[in-house]
């Protein structure tokens, strides 16, 4: 069926299945590599708005995208989401899991030029750790008794309590990241660290430049400079491709990918999952701190109808944010199935009968096919006799009014590079998590998410997890939809392309990506 017929029809049952395949890189049309050279300008159409530039700070996919290239971590993460040395050289946890010495690699230089050391990994820890920095992965933190240098080059970090995740949550989000001692008030206008690209500059909502660092401790990248052009617009991005005008984009229009992969004269590079989407209640609305309203909502929706019309299938509904390859995720679950009449009984139970509930679904414009699913929604919300109207907002006012300042009935999200369960289910379930924009305060969810902090046991934590998952669906906190298909499309001379998606199929690395003549 075709999408301007689903449209017409929204209430139209779509069959077939989405098949994904379990690698991360599925390139289509890469050219052979020849050996790498030095030197030009690659410009990349971002699909995104760059927002904080704070590597601590920021919480959008869309700044650590860019931020990946200028900073390191202390660890990372392999192809197998195994934490791996990255600034750190070595690692040694104690027997009891309370202390971490870490020892660090020598020579790496920040990109003043000055040495990194182990006083730079105790202010960015303790500035993390610091409420009033504000950053989004402080709750890291929360168990670190002391942070202790004993010489330039070993840090030890003492817990008050073992906390399992600990090193995994370093390697995600920039909790990990080491800046320079002092250069705190600056990260936001002029970032530094110590990554294969130093930061030259920032026209806000055009463009992001980035330059090869020379002395980069893992040898330099082949690219002079990086240009991320921040479009936006899918169809803009897409002929900027076309004509030569960009070298490569992210995030391919959703209707083209088929056309793209197609065509001889493009490269194509596309893998599962890029991210998740869920539709989002506010727990402080009235309405919405009703279990039986919420679960009535997830009712009204038939996600792979859903999926079909505003993802085009590139994706593959789960109602469950567990990342779909970790031992973590829970496969007992399944999608409430689409019940329009049980949808209007429940909410008739909880005192909305047909016609009482006026419903406001904030969706912003910077993801097209949240305004797309919002529109579809409207229908089936009709249906069940509730009136929803759509608000579209930018980006920057999306962030603003839902993300801080929680003005929403309504609204609908992605998330990006949550592969760890704890970074996942912790800062967005949590009821401090900082993700929590929903007000969600569950006590099994605040418990369950303790609980697993603390047990070491790899088997058992993934236990709590899938019981963290579980509670989510039963009181349908938030409306889970599917977890979407990533590409990139370049020129047919961007090589190095399969090195270019991060394992957590969110960030993008540039170091080893170079252009042909």
């Amino acid at each position: 069926m075709k999408r301007r017929d689903f449209l017409r029809n929204s209430t139209a049952l779509i069959g077939g299945s989405v098949v994904v395949s379990s690698a991360m890189f599925m390139p289509t049309a890469l050219l052979a590599q020849d050996t790498p050279v030095t030197g030009g300008t690659l410009i990349w159409g971002h699909s995104e708005t760059t927002q904080n530039l704070d590597i601590h700070q920021t919480g959008t996919a869309s700044s650590s995208r860019v931020l990946q290239n200028i900073h390191n971590s202390l660890v990372t993460v392999d192809e197998n989401l195994g934490v791996i040395p990255q600034l750190a050289e070595s690692i040694d946890v104690s027997d009891d899991g309370l202390t971490y010495t870490f020892t660090l690699r020598s020579g790496v230089l920040f990109h003043d030029g000055s040495p990194m050391t182990s006083t730079d990994v105790k202010y960015s820890f303790e500035r993390v750790k610091d409420p009033a920095t504000g950053a989004v992965s402080f709750e890291v933190f929360n168990n670190v008794a002391s942070i202790d240098t004993p010489d330039d080059l070993t840090v030890v970090i003492t817990m008050s309590s073992v906390n399992a995740p600990f090193l995994s949550r370093l390697a995600e989000n920039g909790a990990g990241a080491i800046i320079p001692v002092g250069s705190g008030d600056t990260q936001g206008t002029t970032p530094m660290g110590c990554g294969p690209f130093k930061f030259a500059r920032y026209e806000v909502g055009n463009v992001v430049e980035m330059e090869r660092f020379d002395e980069y401790w893992d040898g330099p990248a082949y690219l002079d400079r990086v240009l991320a052009r921040e479009i936006s617009e899918s169809t803009t991005r897409l002929t900027g491709l076309r004509t030569g005008e960009l070298h490569m984009i992210n995030d391919i229009p959703l209707d083209r990918v088929g056309e793209i992969e197609a065509d001889p004269n493009l490269q194509v590079v596309s893998w599962f999952p890029l991210n998740f989407d869920f539709v989002n209640m506010n727990h402080n609305y009235e309405p919405f701190q009703d279990a039986r309203v919420r679960i009535a909502f997830d009712m009204i929706i038939d996600k792979e109808a859903l999926m079909q019309g505003a993802l085009w299938g590139q994706g593959a509904t789960s109602p469950s944010a567990g990342y779909p390859s970790a031992a973590s995720y829970n496969t007992d679950l399944v999608q409430r199935p689409q019940d329009i009449e049980g949808a209007k009984a429940l909410l008739a139970e909880a005192g909305y009968p047909e016609g009482s509930l006026n419903i406001v679904f904030k969706a912003t414009t910077n993801y097209p096919y949240h305004i797309e699913t919002a529109q579809i929604l409207v229908e089936w919300f009709r249906m069940a006799g509730v009136n929803l109207t759509i608000e579209q907002l930018t980006w920057a006012d999306w962030l603003s009014q839902c993300w801080i300042d929680r003005d929403y009935q309504m609204t609908m999200m992605n998330f990006f590079a949550l592969w760890e369960p704890d970074y996942l289910f912790y800062s967005v379930w949590n009821s401090t998590g900082a993700f929590n924009y929903r007000g969600v305060n569950d006590p099994v969810i605040d418990e369950l998410t303790e609980r697993a902090r603390g047990t070491v046991d790899d088997a058992e934590r993934a236990e709590v997890y899938k019981a963290v998952q579980q509670q989510i669906f039963d009181e349908a906190h938030d409306i889970v939809l599917w977890f979407r298909n990533g590409t990139i499309g370049a020129q047919p001379n961007v090589m190095g392309l399969d090195t270019v998606v991060h394992p957590n199929g969110s960030n993008l690395n540039f170091h080893k990506v170079w252009l042909a003549a």
